[in-house]
């Protein structure tokens, strides 16, 4: 049964769906936008219905060249309305890849990105919002949680 009421104004909140990927030092990968001041873990909003663990590997991809299979979420990060909407932030692992992966960034007038690079976690504060950086902080503790749709968890 579907109830109208609960579709008929839905509330208006963002989803973020970001991707922590480190090397083998351990480094974060960082992107660096060109719509804001210091640097981002990849990702983007999802899509309406689309799964937030797909919108995160989408957007790595796109962002990145990175493929990544993500299965579970390093942290959940909620911001109230400010300057931008009301937002939860799903951060996804992804796990790590090899020193001196070749990242494939995008021209900055198609992805709004300046670059990418991995940054030393000790180096984080001097390079992100300390927002930013205390949300890569909590996803870098290692408890993570399964990922699920409708209560599976996802092929």
């Amino acid at each position: 049964m579907q109830d109208s009421r609960l579709l008929a104004k839905p509330p208006i909140c963002r989803l973020g769906c970001l991707v922590l990927v480190r090397n083998q030092r351990g480094d974060v990968l960082l992107v660096d936008p060109d719509y804001m001041d210091g640097l981002i873990m990849p990702g983007g909003a999802g899509k309406a219905n689309e799964a937030p663990h797909r919108a995160a590997a989408r957007h790595l991809h796109a962002q990145t060249g990175i493929i990544a299979r993500l299965t579970h979420i390093a942290a959940v990060d909620y911001n109230p309305a400010d300057r931008y909407l009301e937002r939860l932030s799903l951060v996804f692992d992804g796990g790590t890849v090899r020193d001196g992966v070749n990242l494939n960034i995008p021209s900055q007038k198609r992805s709004g990105l300046l670059g990418a690079s991995f940054v030393p976690v000790r180096e984080l504060p001097a390079h992100m919002a300390p927002s930013q950086a205390a949300r890569v902080t909590e996803a870098l503790t290692g408890r993570a949680l399964p990922i699920l749709l409708h209560g599976q968890r996802p092929d």
